[in-house]
């Protein structure tokens, strides 16, 4: 994990993070970076990296072969819906998604109002959910 906080980092900074320890086991963190990659994938759109943050100091890069993200998964139905919900559901509870730019990186950080979030398997589509914090209901 990098010493410095995610607002004092660059680019080359970011990249030169460490990659998770295994591209299917979640990740729990507060916020994801955007990294841009110069990779193209198979679809003919940029693939893009991301970068785990617990505060403000990142954790790990997340993906490297994603060419889109979800919020809130695919089809937006929420953290674990197969275990809340009996088929799709109707209604799904807003997660508040937030998205600012980094003052030094000028990379994107997107992270949802309740400061909890896992982060799915490192696939051509990159899934991210909001999750409540211990003791919450979502």
């Amino acid at each position: 994990m990098s010493e410095k906080p995610i607002e004092n980092m660059t680019r080359k900074d970011f990249e030169a993070l460490p990659a998770r320890e295994h591209w299917s086991k979640p990740v729990k963190c507060n916020s994801i970076v955007l990294l841009p990659t110069r990779q193209m994938h198979d679809s003919g759109y940029r693939v893009m990296d991301f970068v785990a943050c617990n505060g403000n100091r990142p954790v790990c890069r997340l993906s490297g072969c994603s060419d889109v993200l979800n919020l809130d998964g695919i089809g937006g139905y929420g953290w674990k819906w197969t275990e809340r919900y009996v088929g799709v559901p109707k209604m799904i509870p807003p997660s508040g998604w937030s998205v600012d730019c980094l003052p030094r990186s000028g990379l994107l950080r997107i992270f949802p109002y309740s400061w909890k979030m896992e982060c799915g398997a490192a696939l051509s589509n990159f899934e991210i959910y909001a999750c409540p914090a211990k003791g919450e209901q979502k």
